[in-house]
């Protein structure tokens, strides 16, 4: 029987604030949790948060990469 790996996502997502980070990082850079998951799916960029309705959408502040949905 062949064994199913899975690959390793490139990034973690902070259990607070979403927002995704490598796996080496040990306390988020945006909410300061060291709380972290890589049970994650969907990303959303923001580059400009005043001119981003997503970023109104999701209450999202500081630009930078981001999980749409936690714990999948």
């Amino acid at each position: 029987m062949p064994v199913r790996r899975t690959r390793l996502k490139p990034f973690k997502a902070c259990t607070k604030c979403k927002y995704l980070v490598p796996h080496e990082v040990g306390k988020c850079p945006i909410c300061g949790s060291e709380s972290f998951t890589d049970e994650w799916s969907g990303m959303v960029i923001i580059i400009d948060v005043d001119k981003s309705e997503i970023a109104k959408m999701l209450d999202i502040k500081v630009p930078g990469r981001y999980a749409i949905k936690l714990g999948v």
